[in-house]
């Protein structure tokens, strides 16, 4: 797996997890969901992800997007 993959699996497991909290536990955890999303959309535009920086230091390779 390299980091663009990991990144893109991360994503999708916290938002999911946000969605299942916020429907079963509490609406302030669609606020996970909203974070998420303003990350993926920051990145987009910057490029900078701190996930793909943890993914880095914990040994992933890179991919095309996070290098």
């Amino acid at each position: 797996m390299n980091i663009d993959k990991a990144v893109l699996f991360f994503a999708g497991v916290v938002v999911l997890l946000g969605l299942a909290l916020g429907w079963t536990v509490s609406p302030y955890w669609f606020l996970l969901t909203a974070f998420a999303g303003v990350n993926m959309i920051q990145a987009s535009f910057t490029g900078f992800c701190p996930a793909a920086i943890v993914f880095r230091k914990l040994g992933l390779r890179s991919g095309n997007a996070f290098s």
